[in-house]
């Protein structure tokens, strides 16, 4: 296998942090269990990847979004998820970062791996926020305090869903995992997020 096979395999089930060979979830998801069934990511957010992700969000360069489809398609796990998802969900962004940004980086990327299953009006962002990326870890999980929420006409679209959320990049995991803790009150029966790059 090539190295980043083995980096792609050696990651924690269910918060995509690299652990050792054989080893299913990290310290932090066996005593706090993370609201997420499975999370898998294709690579490290690391050069080169960090820059081509930082290309595609802030300097209007949607044309990376096949490149990077077909990255995540192309890592273990990835398409038996897809295949198995009654909805594959977007991270949504806020209405004033839609508007700075000009596109939503991950409704691209969720229509590129699932077009026929993708649905950005179920789950919402209410709530505009700092930039994770900003921010403590604390002041990360404070920040996203109510900041999701389900759209009302349509929650019964979730009640026993298999579900996957789409993402760029997954830091310390606050914006996945608040989102994640909606859907499931919603009552999504299994979630999966994808993310291109995975913080270590």
């Amino acid at each position: 296998a090539s190295r980043r096979d083995a980096r792609t395999w050696s990651r924690c089930e269910t918060c995509a942090l690299p652990v050792p060979e054989g080893v299913r979830r990290c310290g932090v998801c066996v005593k706090t269990p993370a609201p997420l069934d499975a999370c898998l990511a294709a690579v490290s957010y690391a050069f080169p990847w960090s820059d081509l992700i930082v290309d595609y969000k802030f300097h209007h360069n949607p044309g990376l979004s096949s490149a990077f489809s077909l990255l995540l398609s192309s890592t273990p796990w990835v398409e038996p998820a897809l295949d198995a998802a009654d909805k594959v969900l977007p991270m949504p962004l806020s209405k004033q970062r839609l508007k700075t940004r000009g596109f939503n980086q991950a409704l691209i990327l969720a229509r590129q791996l699932a077009p026929d299953k993708t649905d950005h009006r179920l789950l919402l962002r209410i709530k505009d926020t700092p930039p994770q990326s900003s921010l403590r870890r604390a002041d990360r999980l404070n920040s996203l305090d109510h900041a999701f929420a389900v759209e009302p006409l349509l929650i019964g679209q979730l009640k026993g869903a298999r579900l996957v959320l789409i993402d760029d990049v997954m830091t310390s995991g606050a914006s996945l995992y608040a989102a994640a803790r909606v859907l499931r009150a919603a009552g999504a029966a299994h979630i999966t997020a994808l993310v291109i790059a995975r913080t270590e």
